[in-house]
């Protein structure tokens, strides 16, 4: 959990799959941690500290994103990552800005929830075991209709077949039992019983707004699930199919909803995260007409949420004033004091990422834990081949990766995808009927099949 981990632990965290940008990993790690300070603060004082929102700046593929991608792993905070450009000015056809802490909200319930069922998991299953052997062997308080006919079969492995139906009490005890044995050995998985399971199928009413039925604080779509019935109907399914689904069914029960959606919100509220990728793409002064007829209408309506407002949710009204908003943009055409003053001045610190040269490529291409490298190598491992990467090799696809992205765009290390792609593209395509199972790749090979795609500008800008 990331109230245990200090600042130096996050970023050493983050070293595991992001090469360099030290300042862009030390900023986070201390917004982290002051997420947690916070918490210890006492009451009086907690609540006026503010937190110190983030603008991360630099060009595509110098890890902003996957910055963002490795701290929902390692919070264990509320996290939400969305894109600003998919944000509309309200009045406009498209989400508006409220949608994403709606969403933060929703994703934390979903969370919670799925911890507390997980947490009263064998609770469940017991519930839902009672629940199979009553199906099997129907006793007199199940009606019939709820249970599977009557049942012959061999108990226990026994000789011969016994009619459960008809046995006596006593007998039905042990019988109950005797199929308690079995249907935890597993040897009943495959018997068919009647069970009746929750129709899906799809909604017949469709509500399209550009603000959400949210703002008005009315979920039509859960109204009229209260106002009809629930579509059921009895299916003929294996007992071991069964079991999953009453599982499901009894942990939803047990959980306390009321308890999971308060807590959720309180999370929300006090140390949730929102990182708004591609902030770039809204920054830019009003033009009156076009595409960019909303980028400040968005960026004003952005304001008050990173400010501190409340936000109506079908789970009631939640305050943002103290989640942390992570922006970043490669500002390539805009820069950051084209953001409204007001917006710019709700994201105190800001941290530009150095761009990546042929020397991060190499580390990138072999030292994080996800490296391209090593997953080629997992790949073709499956087909029995053994993938084996020169150091000369490396260099080489590092020094062509930085060679492309200067004389074509630059994409930074997604480059690396493309030209790793290209490179074993005629081994991923014969792996299966190699005879040589063990494939070197040495700078002779990396040459071999990009030097003149390479050499050629208009061809590598098409094709790398």
């Amino acid at each position: 959990m990331i109230q245990d981990l200090k600042p130096k632990e996050i970023v050493q965290r983050l070293d595991r799959y992001i090469i360099g940008q030290k300042n862009a990993k030390k900023s986070v790690a201390i917004a982290l941690r002051n997420r947690w300070r916070r918490r210890q603060v006492e009451q009086g004082l907690r609540d006026e500290i503010a937190p110190k929102n983030i603008i991360l700046i630099g060009a595509t593929g110098v890890g902003k994103t996957e910055i963002a991608r490795r701290l929902a792993d390692l919070t264990d905070s509320p996290f939400y990552k969305v894109e600003a450009s998919k944000f509309t000015e309200v009045g406009y056809v498209g989400r508006d800005v409220e949608s994403m802490v709606r969403d933060l909200v929703e994703l934390t319930i979903n969370n919670l929830k799925g911890r507390q069922q997980e947490a009263v998991q064998e609770k469940a299953a017991a519930i839902a075991e009672e629940r199979i052997l009553d199906i099997l062997l129907p006793t007199g308080n199940t009606p019939k209709a709820q249970g599977a006919p009557p049942i012959e079969g061999s108990v226990a492995g026994e000789g011969n077949p016994i009619d459960i139906v008809d046995a006596g009490a006593a007998s039905k005890s042990s019988t109950r039992e005797k199929l308690r044995k079995m249907l935890r050995a597993g040897k009943l998985d495959d018997r068919l019983v009647d069970l009746e399971v929750e129709a899906k199928s799809p909604p017949m009413v469709e509500i399209f707004s550009n603000t959400g039925m949210e703002e008005m604080g009315i979920n039509f779509k859960d109204m009229l699930g209260n106002l009809m019935p629930k579509n059921t109907k009895r299916r003929k399914i294996k007992v071991s199919e069964a079991m999953k689904i009453l599982c499901q069914e009894e942990a939803a029960h047990l959980v306390d909803m009321e308890k999971v959606v308060a807590q959720a919100i309180e999370m929300v509220e006090q140390s949730g995260i929102i990182f708004l990728d591609e902030i770039d793409k809204i920054a830019g002064k009003e033009k009156g007409h076009g595409p960019d007829v909303s980028k400040e209408g968005v960026q004003r309506d952005l304001l008050p949420i990173v400010e501190g407002s409340s936000v109506p949710t079908k789970y009631g009204t939640v305050k943002t004033d103290h989640i942390l908003f992570i922006a970043s943009g490669a500002f390539h055409i805009s820069k950051p004091s084209d953001l409204i003053p007001e917006l710019q001045g709700r994201f105190p610190i800001r941290v530009e990422l150095d761009n990546l040269g042929k020397a991060e490529f190499e580390r990138i291409l072999t030292e994080p834990k996800n490296a391209l490298v090593l997953q080629y190598i997992a790949l073709l491992r499956t087909e029995g081949i053994a993938l084996e990467f020169t150091e000369d090799a490396v260099a080489t696809i590092a020094s062509i990766a930085e060679e492309v992205n200067t004389n074509t765009e630059n994409i930074g290390a997604r480059r690396l995808h493309t030209l790793m792609e290209r490179l074993l593209e005629n081994v991923l395509f014969d792996a299966p009927d190699l005879e040589e199972k063990t494939v070197v790749v040495d700078a002779a090979f990396v040459n071999g099949q990009l030097k003149d795609i390479v050499e050629d500008e208009d061809l590598s800008r098409y094709i790398l």
